[in-house]
C-alpha cells in the first residue's frame, strides 16, 4: 500500500518534508508537490539580484529539476483547499490523499499600509528585489528608511541586514557621506532572543552612523510629500523607503477556515498537526510561536515527516519539535555572524552567537549548496 500525501507549498518546509518522505518511503510513496512557481530561491539570495551581485536566474533553482521516488510535481495554481476531505483543487484539476500538509508560506499585504505601494519599495518578493536593482543606482543622495510596517515578517535579521548591506553600497559608491540610514523595527532588539546578537547590531551600526528606531512600525507613506508615518504620528522624510510588508496567509488558506478566526493555522507545537486528522501546517502558514524564517520550517517538516512516517509504518513517534534553528546575518564588509536560537526547550526563548567573520560567509554558502543537493538531487 502507498502513502498518498499532498504538499502545498515548495519552500524551506515542503522540499524538506518532501526529501525525508521520498528518502524513507522510496516506492512506497505516491506524493504530489504543487506551488505556483516554477523556481525556488532562497530568501537571502534576494539580496544578491537587489544590489547587483548576480542576476536574477543565477540564483534560481528550477522545481523541474527534482527527481525523486515516489514523487510528482505540479506547477498549479490552488483554488480551494478542503483539510475536511483533505481535498485540493487546482487549476488543473483535484487531488485527494491521506495526508495534506500546508506549506504556503505567507503573502505580503502590500496595501494593508496606505501609501506603500505608491512612494515605497519592498525587497521581500523577488519582483521587488529585481525592481530595486533598478531604482537604486539612481539614487545619490538623501535619507534611506528601512521599514517594518507589521510583525510578525518573515526573517526578523533582513532589517538589519538591508541596512548594513546599503551602508556597504552605498560606501562602494562613494556617496555614503551625503546619505542617511535608519531603521524603524517593532522589537526592542534587533535580535530579541539573542542579547549578544543584539548588540553586535547595535555596535555594527554605531560604527556605521545608522540610526535603530526600536519599538515601532510604519502605519503609512505619504508618497506626495516622501514621508513615513510611524505608530505613534512620528513622521520621517525620506528619499529611499525601503519596506517590510504586512505579512499574512494566502487567500486560499483563508478561505479553507483553517486559520479558526485567528492569524494563522493553529497547530501542536509539537508535531504540527492541525485541528484536522491527517492535515499538518509547517512554515510561515502556521501559528507556531517561532520566527518565520526559511531554517524554522525545515526544522518543522523533520518533525511532522517523522510522525507522519511513524504513523504509516505504526512506529514509534519522533520527539518534540523544539523550534530550533540557525540563522546567519549578513554585517556586511565581507562579514557573516550566526546565531542559534531556541524557542520550547526552555522557559522563554534564548540564543547563542558566533561573532561575525569571513569564515562563515564559507558557512553560509555551504547551508544554501547542501539543501539545494538535498532537494533538487536524485
Amino acid at each position: 500500500m502507498k502513502l498518498r500525501v499532498i504538499v502545498l507549498g515548495a519552500g524551506f518546509g515542503g522540499l524538506e518534508l518532501t526529501t525525508i518522505l521520498s528518502d524513507k518511503l522510496g516506492d512506497r510513496l505516491d506524493l504530489t508537490l504543487i506551488d505556483q512557481n516554477e523556481t525556488f530561491y532562497f530568501g537571502f539570495s534576494k539580496f544578491d539580484v537587489m544590489f547587483g551581485h548576480k542576476p536574477v536566474e543565477a540564483v534560481k533553482h528550477h522545481y523541474d529539476d527534482i527527481v525523486k521516488p515516489g514523487v510528482h510535481f505540479r506547477q498549479e495554481i490552488i483554488s480551494d483547499i478542503d483539510p475536511v476531505a483533505r481535498r485540493v483543487t487546482t487549476n488543473h484539476g483535484i487531488y485527494e490523499a491521506d495526508v495534506l500538509v500546508v506549506a504556503l508560506g505567507a503573502d505580503y499585504d502590500i496595501n494593508a499600509t496606505p501609501g506603500l505601494a505608491e512612494g515605497g519599495n519592498e525587497f521581500y518578493s523577488m519582483e521587488g528585489a529585481m525592481q530595486l536593482r533598478e531604482a537604486l543606482p539612481r539614487f545619490s543622495k538623501g535619507r534611506v528608511i528601512v521599514g517594518v510596517c507589521s510583525a510578525p515578517f518573515k526573517c526578523p535579521p533582513a532589517p538589519s541586514e538591508a541596512a548594513l548591506l546599503m551602508h556597504d553600497y552605498l560606501v562602494n559608491r562613494g556617496i555614503r557621506s551625503e546619505c542617511e540610514i535608519s531603521i524603524v523595527m517593532p522589537f526592542g532588539l534587533p535580535i530579541p532572543p539573542s542579547p549578544d546578537t543584539s548588540k553586535a547590531l547595535l555596535a555594527a551600526f554605531a560604527e556605521r552612523n545608522i540610526a535603530f528606531i526600536p519599538k515601532h512600525n510604519i502605519k503609512a507613506i505619504d508618497a506626495t510629500r516622501r514621508i513615513a508615518i510611524l505608530d505613534d504620528g512620528t513622521e520621517m522624510a525620506f528619499e529611499l523607503f525601503l519596506g517590510i510588508p504586512k505579512h499574512r496567509v494566502p487567500d486560499v488558506v483563508a478561505k479553507s477556515g483553517m486559520i479558526a478566526g485567528g492569524d494563522w493555522i493553529p497547530v501542536d507545537k509539537t508535531n504540527l498537526k492541525t485541528h484536522y486528522p491527517g492535515v499538518y501546517a509547517i512554515g510561515d502558514v502556521n501559528g507556531v510561536g517561532t520566527p518565520k524564517a526559511g531554517v524554522f520550517s525545515e526544522g518543522a517538516a523533520k518533525i511532522a515527516a517523522a510522525t507522519i512516517i511513524a504513523e504509516f509504518e505504526q512506529g514509534d513517534l519522533p520527539s518534540p519539535y523544539k523550534g530550533d534553528g540557525i540563522c546567519y546575518v549578513e554585517f556586511g564588509d565581507g562579514r557573516v555572524g550566526k546565531v542559534n536560537v531556541d524557542f520550547f526547550s526552555g522557559p522563554s526563548p534564548f540564543g547563542t552567537y558566533t561573532e561575525a567573520s569571513a569564515e562563515l560567509v564559507a558557512d553560509k554558502e555551504l547551508f544554501g549548496s547542501s539543501r539545494v543537493a538535498r532537494w533538487f538531487g536524485s
